[in-house]
């Protein structure tokens, strides 16, 4: 899949499904005549003695697979080929504990987390916190795996099956006091240096993610989003990314998670911005500073 544009730019997009923002997305570099081609990750061999995809200005990383993306993000680094978003980004967003680090390092407020690498060791931080608290997975999105934890018989039952499930995933405890959020979160997009957009995503259940049933509405850009967001987005290392945002009772505003291949379908209605053309224009942005060019 691809398209034809001046032959000044090509951009490579990294993705293994197609779906409706990737289709977005080619839309909109056929809309700027920009040359392109989908790279699919799982028919293309990576030869780590070779120069890299040198017929590219810069790559647009859309996979869904983090190993991919974090280990072709990587290789895409040695051979200078400009990713949007690059590997530190991938990197970090796609591992909680190192996000909260990050945005910790940054002085970015966070939720109260604590991380534990035993059973033991994760009920004192439970009950240290307070419940409820919530447990969530290092690694994953859209929701999934999440647990609100009311007491300490659940704290016991969720630990005790994560124990027997074992593996590497199960075996690290990311603990987060829960928010008591007024129906919503926030999501904001940004591109660069850029709060490009922004949505509430309302729920009456706890967990307001898009994918689970949450559903839209504009959030209007207040200078202090703007302001969180742009520091989050720059704690993690820039590029194209989406913030999750916790409104505390006290006014505050508390960075939950960052998502480096954010889905933007159902933001672009509610907010009447050209999302995936302003991810297009940054890419663009990103190709002309490319060594060589």
């Amino acid at each position: 899949m691809g398209g034809k544009g001046n032959g000044e730019v090509k951009i490579g997009v990294l993705c293994s499904r197609v779906r409706v923002e990737e289709k977005m997305l080619f839309a909109a570099l056929q809309e700027r005549g920009v040359d392109y081609n989908r790279i699919d990750p799982r028919e293309v061999v990576f030869d780590l003695g070779g120069n890299g995809l040198g017929k590219y200005d810069a790559v647009l990383i859309r996979c869904l697979s983090h190993s991919q993306a974090y280990y072709i993000t990587r290789w895409l680094e040695t051979v200078r080929m400009p990713a949007v978003s690059p590997h530190r980004v991938v990197a970090t967003c796609g591992d909680k504990l190192l996000t909260s680090a990050a945005l910790q390092k940054a002085g970015v407020p966070i939720p109260r987390t604590k991380v534990a690498f035993t059973p033991e060791a994760a009920l004192e931080a439970i009950e240290e916190i307070g419940y409820p608290v919530v447990l969530k997975p290092l690694f994953g999105s859209w929701g999934r795996l999440l647990a609100r934890v009311s007491d300490r018989y659940a704290a016991e039952a969720i630990l005790e099956h994560k124990k027997t499930l074992g593996g590497y995933q199960h075996s690290i405890f990311y603990i987060q006091e829960y928010v008591e959020k007024p129906g919503r979160d926030i999501r904001s997009f940004v591109a660069g240096d850029e709060t490009i957009a922004a949505i509430y995503r309302h729920s009456s259940h706890w967990i307001t993610n898009t994918a689970r049933g949450g559903e839209t509405s504009h959030c209007p850009i207040t200078p202090e989003i703007d302001r969180i967001s742009c520091a989050a987005a720059e704690a993690v290392g820039g590029g194209v990314v989406a913030i999750d945002i916790f409104e505390v009772p006290d006014g505050h505003l508390l960075v939950s998670e960052v998502n480096h291949t954010p889905e933007f379908r159902n933001s672009i209605a509610p907010t009447g911005v050209d999302i995936p053309g302003r991810i297009i224009d940054y890419v663009l942005e990103v190709a002309a500073m490319k060594p060589g060019r």
